[in-house]
This record gives structure tokens, sequence and C-alpha cells, in this order.
């Protein structure tokens, strides 16, 4: 089980292959059976083709799939159909806007 401090949610990590050999690098499931599929890519540019497995495990998963994510070295986030993007490895490490609400 994953349990990082930034995260609410208890994962699984698994290793998506099937007989046809589409894959999937990284498959996060949490104890409600909702996925999320990542690929990650050592490349500048990402295409369709990139997303292979990931639309494999969503067409498998229906509902159950939240998103699938291809981590590359680009600088854009860039959707790719329902509910897939790619998203530059970079943004790992990068926090998000401030919201304005104040915790002290």
């Amino acid at each position: 089980m994953c349990g990082p401090a930034w995260s609410g949610q208890l994962v699984e990590l698994y290793h998506y292959r099937d007989q046809s050999q589409y894959e999937v690098d990284a498959v996060l499931e949490n104890r409600s059976g909702q996925v999320v599929g990542v690929e990650v890519k050592a490349a500048s540019t990402v295409g369709p083709g990139d997303f292979r497995g990931l639309r494999r495990l969503a067409d498998r998963l229906g509902d159950d799939f939240i998103a699938g994510i291809v981590l590359y070295t680009g600088t854009s986030t860039l959707p790719f159909g329902d509910r897939l993007r790619a998203l530059p490895v970079s943004a790992m490490w990068q926090l998000p806007a401030p919201t304005g609400d104040r915790l002290d």
C-alpha cells in the first residue's frame, strides 16, 4: 500500500500487460476499484500511439478508469481524449497555485 502524506487515498500499485502486449507502466487502484494509469516516456513529444495501453485499460475498466497520464520530457500539458492527458514530468515537482485559503 502506498499512502504518501500528500494523498488522502490509499492505493495499490500494479503493472498492466494483456495477452496482446498492451501495457501500462503503473496502475494505481484505490480501495473503491477506481484506477489511474501512468505511462512514462523518455521523449519530448507524445502522440496517440503512446496512449495505446491506457486506452485498452480504459476500455476494460469503463467508469472505474478515472484518468490516464503519459509523463514525458516536454513542457506542455496536452489532451488526448476523454480522461487522457500528456503531462510534463516536471509537473510532478510543481505545487498547485495557491487558492487564497489560509490555514492559520
